[in-house]
């Protein structure tokens, strides 16, 4: 066969696999059990973004949706496991072969040895993209902390999960902010809590090689639905029920995790980012409908 021949059948495979890694029109279905009410949050459709069901041993994890322009999370929502926050330390750090113009494969992998990650750095990011900068730390949106099973925790080290987060906000605010939220959900959810975790962009980058790779966050926020709690609470913490919120600015200074309600990080998602005027983080704003009239979600 000729070397035209060759490159010609080449550029039809790529293009093949590339159709494939397209945006889906709707989430896998053995994803939805990480959504409340299986169902994404509304408002970012008309986004060219790449819906991730997080694979690992087999296995879903969480959900991630993912920019491959700026090669960071969106944002990623998970199912809260009690645990005692302790950290998976010996995970290497792992990539998606789903974003991949090379593997098929769902299950998230380990990064391969240097200089064999040309194929897919396209559409993620690599550690390479992380090794200079000095300011920048790795952050995880799903932490390992609000996991309980090793697998799952092992499953939040991929680079799909990670956006660049400043070092004084990541060991200060953030990290005691998610310290708090286990806590909450660990003593007051009874139930299942549904978490989604994202950040906002303001243009900044972190460049290698003279080329813009990464997008910098400049808010980190979360919130989180779990219906049924404990109604016996203390009032500062049931007050946080059904579905609580909270966002940071992602620096060295200012950087305070305020907390506040879903609906207060919705309209100031809909001042500072892309999302549309119909955004809502969680279903019908996670209120069950036999409480929907109940004293406490009318305050």
């Amino acid at each position: 066969m000729s070397v035209y021949g060759t490159e010609q059948k080449l550029l039809y495979l790529l293009v093949v696999v590339m159709a494939g890694a397209e945006v889906q029109d709707s989430i896998s279905p053995e994803c939805k059990q990480f959504l409340y009410m299986g169902t994404m949050p509304r408002g970012l459709e008309e986004q060219p973004l790449k819906k991730i069901c997080q694979y690992y041993l087999g296995k879903p994890r969480f959900f991630t949706l993912y920019d491959t322009f700026s090669h960071i999370p969106v944002y990623s929502a998970y199912t809260f496991k009690r645990s005692d926050g302790s950290k998976k330390v010996d995970v290497p750090w792992m990539y998606e072969p789903q974003l991949s113009l090379v593997s098929a494969s769902r299950d998230m992998e380990p990064l391969p040895s240097v200089n064999i990650h040309k194929g897919f750095e396209d559409s993620q990011a690599v550690l390479d993209d992380y090794s200079d900068t000095v300011i920048f730390e790795r952050g995880q949106l799903n932490p390992d902390e609000h996991q309980a099973d090793p697998e799952d925790k092992a499953a939040t080290y991929t680079l799909t999960n990670v956006v660049p987060r400043v070092r004084e906000f990541n060991i200060g605010p953030w990290k005691t902010h998610e310290h708090t939220i286990r806590k909450r959900l660990n003593n007051y959810c009874r139930g299942t809590a549904y978490v989604v975790t994202g950040i906002t962009t303001s243009g900044h980058t972190i460049r290698r090689l003279n080329v813009n790779r990464l997008g910098i966050p400049t808010y980190l926020w979360s919130a989180y639905c779990c219906i049924d709690f404990d109604h016996n609470a203390p009032y500062s913490e049931r007050s946080k029920f059904p579905a609580f919120a909270a966002h940071g600015l992602n620096d060295r200074d200012n950087n305070r995790v305020q907390e506040m309600t879903v609906q207060q990080l919705e309209d100031f998602l809909k001042r500072v980012t892309y999302v549309s005027s119909s955004f809502q983080l969680f279903y019908d704003n996670c209120v069950p409908t036999n409480t929907a009239n109940s004293p406490l979600h009318l305050a």
